[in-house]
């Protein structure tokens, strides 16, 4: 992976919006994704958000609306010149993409504008980097990057090729990119043989916990799980207003007076378009989750697109931890930023939705009653 210099970095991000999308309504059914040219400037202002979180000084935004992008650049001859002017103008040393660019795209970029590039892909993993603190995030991270590196060895590599054919055309380069492809590979062999060792011990706890009631926090980066858990359990976990303050998983016990009592956990948050490579490496995180008998999902009830926040963390539950059987319970948090007429549009809207702000003391009181009735069925 690129490593990053925040003293050095002035970067352009690049949006994309495929296609002409329209509004949404306000008799509309309120579950529905947003839509319209504000959803597409909330996923530039997400990109901007990661950027501040790895550390980079956004000087300038770029949002394209056509269908089609270049299949060699991902931008057309238009786009790239304008994007050029943007680079001097702005003595821009990085240019950030809000979408994955492929090996070929990134090198014909960088080679056109002589400057990094880097997709989305490449930002949310050096964000983790920077972030795991664990022996077991570390390796998860490694993984995923390992992973997202091997098809791009050939970039790193460019400078050795040859494209003529013939004899005399299998140079130092070639022979060091099937070298460095042998090495990466049997690294990733290696982490995920340990990934496996530390799921297998994962679920040997899990067997000793069987008869406790689970509970586990989903939801999106930054919707204030964490300050919620802090709030039931005086964990002590990070709490910070940046993307991605919490990748490990920590689990604490939360007495309801008496002997009974619940595991409660706190898990990394999901992202919009998270990279597959990193959900796969953190299934052993995951696996809090994956045993749980009772999901909450904490929204940000205040930002402007939590309905789409809503549908990303939805789409990682049902699609990658097949917890469909499994009941969720639906928390809006941060009540104390939103309007009264606004929170009981909500209470309408989300119909046996918990709405409370993790800072009131009361509103967690009488949430986690709530939990308590949850746990005896």
């Amino acid at each position: 992976m690129i490593e990053t210099n925040p003293k050095e970095e002035q970067a352009i991000l690049i949006g994309f919006a495929p296609g002409s999308r329209r509004r949404q309504r306000q008799d509309e059914d309120p579950n529905k994704w947003e839509a319209g040219e504000d959803g597409d400037e909330i996923s530039l202002q997400e990109l901007e958000l990661l950027a501040d979180t790895a550390g980079s000084h956004v000087v300038a935004q770029l949002l394209l609306r056509r269908q089609q992008i270049h299949p060699a650049t991902f931008l057309r001859k238009g786009k790239l010149e304008e994007l050029r002017a943007l680079v001097e103008e702005h003595d821009a040393n990085l240019v950030m993409f809000d979408e994955d660019l492929s090996p070929a795209q990134t090198r014909n970029l960088e080679k056109a504008l002589e400057i990094k590039i880097i997709d989305r892909t490449e930002l949310i993993l050096d964000i983790f980097a920077k972030r795991a603190r664990t022996r077991e995030a570390k390796l998860q991270v490694e993984l995923a990057q390992l992973q997202y590196l091997l098809p791009r060895l050939t970039r790193m590599w460019g400078h050795f090729t040859r494209h003529d054919g013939g004899i005399g055309t299998r140079g130092p380069g070639e022979t060091q990119l099937e070298v460095d492809r042998r090495l990466v590979g049997k690294r990733v062999s290696v982490l995920k043989k340990r990934l496996k060792a530390v799921e297998t011990e994962r679920k040997t706890q899990s067997r000793r916990r069987q008869q406790v009631f689970r509970a586990s926090f989903v939801g999106y980066t930054n919707a204030g799980k964490s300050t919620l858990f802090n709030a039931l359990t005086r964990a002590g976990v990070l709490e910070e207003n940046k993307l991605f303050a919490t990748l490990e998983t920590t689990t604490r016990k939360l007495a309801f007076g008496g002997k009974e009592m619940i595991l409660l956990s706190d898990t990394v948050g999901f992202i919009r378009k998270l990279p597959h490579h990193l959900v796969a490496s953190f299934r052993a995180t995951l696996g809090e989750v994956r045993e749980s008998d009772l999901l909450i999902h904490v929204v940000d009830a205040s930002h402007p697109a939590f309905r789409r926040q809503m549908m990303a963390v939805d789409d990682v539950i049902n699609n990658l931890l097949d917890k469909e059987s499994v009941p969720i319970l639906l928390v809006l948090n941060k009540t104390d930023q939103i309007p009264e007429d606004d929170q009981l549009a909500l209470k309408n809207a989300f119909p046996g939705a918990i709405l409370l702000s993790a800072l009131d003391r009361e509103a967690v009181m009488e949430f986690k009653k709530r939990l308590a009735k949850h746990s005896r069925g």
